[in-house]
């Protein structure tokens, strides 16, 4: 008995990291910044949303990692292959310019948490954008992805943070579970923070970037179950700290009428004198861990994806000479994410992040539609396609999104 759970131990820690790893990256400084100021702008009244998003999410992580493990291909280059060129470069596009917005959040998240520590932009993002950068480049697959789940534990800082904020966990429970009340969904400005929230759950990229992290660890169908394990166990890790983000700010900020968070550091420093020194430095390091986290993933992510649906060479267990696009279009990410935040001052840059995040979950469900088309076909599947619930799962989340989209935009209109 104990030789077996061994072996299946061992097998899932063999295969632990990008199902992790992606689902972690995710928690990065637009995230932080959207469940914080989720938390502090409404209080608990977006906890409902949390069980919801952790099940649309574990069901779209694993047809990723299921569509990886069996086709052996990134999900850029299955879309290219099946629904051509033309198809491939305008959506390669939008993830360029949605994800350089995110990368520009990221180093916004580092200078913010460098500035509690009375550290200047000018020196912590180039400092920072230098690491990430020599890390990826001058590291392999194996080294970079140990350093990402170190980092990828860190989160748990957020968790402590929490509980310091000495929250109402009755209130906290019930709303998580319990719809809010109807006339939340004609304020336009929480249907705008509720996409926000999706979007930074359930980004775009994270497809992208776990299907081709799965083909490059060369997971195969045998193993699958765990891979599959890692993806569940990511999703529900991140959702629990995604909470707990939630529940710190409305304990601590909304309680005591503080809703306006200019950027994420904002909801660190704001928390000092309400939840004690020792939440101050949860948070603000979780803050920095976060923000240079994704600032390795989400170049690093778009780079892949590109390469892919260009059907270039990629990977950083290549070398610069071999695979030369994909090291290039990384560095000039993170040098354009670092220089516009260098250069723009901060009260520009606010907006910008809150808008990634939306763009995040009005892209979603034409990236989950384009996957669900892939994975229910039985000649790229076979026996691995889509089951109904999962189908059901999906194709609910991409409507709702969708839903939601139109009634924010509507909302948007003069007059309504």
């Amino acid at each position: 008995m104990w030789k077996r759970w061994r072996i299946r131990i061992l097998l899932f820690l063999a295969v632990l990291g990008p199902g992790f790893i992606t689902a972690n990256v995710d928690n990065d400084s637009g995230g932080i910044l959207t469940y914080s100021q989720a938390g502090a702008q409404y209080g608990y009244s977006l906890l409902w949303m949390m069980i919801p998003i952790t099940l649309a999410l574990i069901v779209v992580q694993e047809m990723t990692a299921r569509m990886g493990v069996v086709t052996g291909k990134g999900l850029s280059d299955l879309i290219r292959e099946e629904f051509g060129l033309r198809l491939t470069f305008v959506l390669m596009v939008m993830l360029v310019v949605v994800n350089y917005t995110n990368v520009v959040t990221e180093f916004i998240g580092i200078a913010g948490s460098m500035r509690l520590f009375h550290l200047s932009r000018f020196i912590s993002v180039p400092v920072c954008a230098a690491l990430v950068w020599f890390m990826v480049v001058r590291g392999n697959y194996k080294s970079t992805e140990k350093v990402f789940l170190v980092a990828s534990v860190v989160y748990i800082s957020y968790i402590f943070a929490g509980v310091l904020s000495q929250p109402s966990w009755h209130d906290a429970l019930l709303a998580t579970v319990k719809l809010p009340h109807r006339s939340v969904w004609r304020d336009k400005a929480y249907m705008y923070m509720a996409i926000g929230v999706v979007g930074t759950t359930i980004a775009p990229w994270m497809q992208f970037y776990l299907q081709s992290s799965i083909v490059e660890k060369g997971i195969r169908v045998k193993d699958y179950g765990a891979s599959r394990l890692d993806v569940v166990v990511g999703s529900f890790f991140t959702d629990l700290v995604a909470w707990f983000i939630v529940v710190a700010c409305a304990a601590t900020l909304y309680v005591h009428g503080m809703g306006e968070i200019q950027v994420a550091s904002d909801a660190a420093e704001a928390m000092r004198p309400l939840a004690g020194d020792y939440a101050f430095l949860l948070f603000a390091f979780g803050l920095f861990n976060a923000s240079l986290f994704a600032a390795s993933i989400l170049p690093l992510s778009t780079a892949y994806t590109v390469c892919e649906g260009l059907g270039v060479e990629s990977g950083v267990d290549k070398s610069f000479k071999e695979a030369p696009f994909f090291y290039w279009l990384y560095t000039l990410l993170i040098v354009g994410g670092a220089l516009t935040v260098l250069v723009l001052p901060n009260a520009q840059l606010i907006n910008f992040a809150i808008l990634s995040q939306v763009l995040n979950g009005v892209l979603l469900p034409v990236i989950i539609i384009l996957m669900l088309l892939l994975i229910n076909r039985s000649d790229l599947m076979g026996a691995h396609k889509n089951s109904r619930m999962a189908n059901v799962i999906a194709w609910g989340t991409s409507i709702i999104v969708i839903a939601m989209t139109l009634v924010m935009l509507w909302g948007m209109i003069p007059g309504h």
